[in-house]
């Protein structure tokens, strides 16, 4: 009886334990409206504003207001924005981006010269340095 009760538990916490994607990509066929004009707040010290955009609930396009979240140290954060497909759109969420200091699009860890300075980073004695030395 006791194995039978440990076994189900083992069981029910394993099956427990798989994670299904929080949300899956949306795809639909009427393209979004134009963004809405909105106020856009002061700069607040440690978080980023994510702009208004149009989401897709109930089978239709719905505005979802602006708001602030947590800043991430070392990530770029991309806006939520709808991109046509194939005669679709397709919904690509708002994501953080690690570390992109000059917004060129290349991990920092990846960036040839990250501080502008003509010179690569692995002959560069100071990389983040814009100044020659």
């Amino acid at each position: 009886m006791i194995r039978k009760i440990v076994l189900a538990a083992v069981v029910s916490a394993a099956l427990g334990s798989i994670t299904v994607p929080a949300s899956a990509a949306i795809y639909v066929q009427v393209a979004p409206p134009a963004p809405r004009t909105e106020y856009v707040p002061a700069p607040r010290r440690g978080y980023v504003w994510v702009g208004g955009h149009w989401g897709w609930h109930k089978q239709r396009h719905q505005w979802i207001k602006g708001s602030w979240i947590r800043e991430r140290r070392g990530y770029q954060y991309n806006q939520p924005a709808w991109v046509e497909r194939n005669g679709r759109w397709q919904m690509e969420r708002g994501t953080w981006i690690r570390g992109d200091r000059d917004g060129d699009g290349i991990p920092n860890r990846m960036d040839r010269d990250r501080d502008g300075d003509g010179l690569r980073n692995s002959a560069d004695r100071r990389p983040n340095d814009p100044r020659r030395y």
